[in-house]
């Protein structure tokens, strides 16, 4: 699964683990930088080390945990919520189209 990850398999054209957490590495970074706050100044307000900040603004690698601690710092926590969501539907036809909806309790 580590293999996953390594810029070994990094290819900007594609959609992959690595692109994405590239990708969300540069936008923090372009966040941080627009609201004048130093990496110092960060690990001291979220309670991430320096070294953790350090690490994920160079390689892209960083816990989820910490990754919420620093995005509550910067104002972007919300987005996060929105990962995983349900589909809303914006009639009853939609609902009526996609067959009876039912919420799994777990996977098979």
């Amino acid at each position: 699964m580590d293999t996953i990850l390594t810029d070994n398999n990094f290819k900007p054209d594609e959609f992959n683990p690595v692109a994405i957490a590239k990708s969300i590495c540069k936008q923090f970074k372009f966040k941080r930088l627009e609201l004048n706050i130093t990496q110092s100044e960060l690990a001291s307000k979220s309670g991430v080390s320096l070294g953790s900040i350090k690490r994920f603004e160079t390689t892209a690698e960083i816990s989820l945990k910490n990754l919420l601690m620093i995005a509550l710092v910067v104002g972007s926590s919300d987005e996060f919520l929105q990962l995983f969501t349900r589909k809303n539907y914006k009639s009853i036809e939609e609902v009526i189209s996609s067959g009876k909806v039912k919420t799994r309790k777990r996977a098979r």
